[in-house]
């Protein structure tokens, strides 16, 4: 099976005299979980920007299928004033809307509010679904589970293992027990 995601001697720093990477180098296939692990600063978040391309490496390479990816902050992933179907019609279609609403726990109605009209959780849920329905072969999630409680944790994280044979996904995350729990490897940065 080929790579969905290739990572090859990235080297990057804000400042010339501190790299956050110096040839980091890692692989992910379609139905593998790799976990980003590291303390507040390491480069977690970073390291998803340089994979979407908002930033630039200093040298090497990465190599991405179509991907997409859910934020810590759920608050920063919607436009404030746009309902949120309307906003995840934008970008994925909605044929499998109600099997992920059911794996999520979430009504349809809250898709039709404005997203400061949902606490962190619902907002943060709205965002997963909004990236499985785009049908990534690639699933960045950046602290996906930070704003949700332990009994829905549990249940976002077991339907997002559940949907490995069509994506590989790549999570950060502080908690190295959910990395132990879901990753088939864990990357310490």
């Amino acid at each position: 099976m080929s790579n969905i995601l290739e990572v090859e001697n990235l080297s990057f720093g804000y400042k010339k005299d501190f790299l956050l990477f110096n040839n980091l180098t890692f692989s992910l296939k379609k139905g593998e979980i790799k976990a980003i692990v590291g303390a507040s600063g390491a480069g977690k978040s970073t390291l998803f920007e340089l994979i979407l391309k908002n930033l630039k490496p200093i040298s090497g390479s990465i190599k991405s299928s179509f991907c997409s990816e859910v934020f810590q902050d759920p608050y920063s992933s919607f436009h404030p004033s746009y309902k949120l179907l309307n906003q995840i019609k934008d970008v994925a279609k909605l044929d499998e809307l109600d099997k992920y609403l059911e794996n999520i726990k979430l009504d349809y109605e809250i898709l039709l509010k404005l997203p400061y009209e949902l606490s962190g959780g619902q907002l943060q849920r709205a965002s997963i679904l909004r990236a499985m329905l785009m049908k990534p072969d690639l699933l960045l999630l950046d602290e996906p589970t930070s704003a949700l409680d332990n009994v829905i944790q549990l249940e976002v994280m077991s339907m997002l293992v559940k949907h490995l044979d069509r994506m590989g996904m790549l999570l950060i995350t502080h908690d190295l027990d959910l990395a132990k729990w879901c990753a088939d490897e864990i990357i310490m940065i």
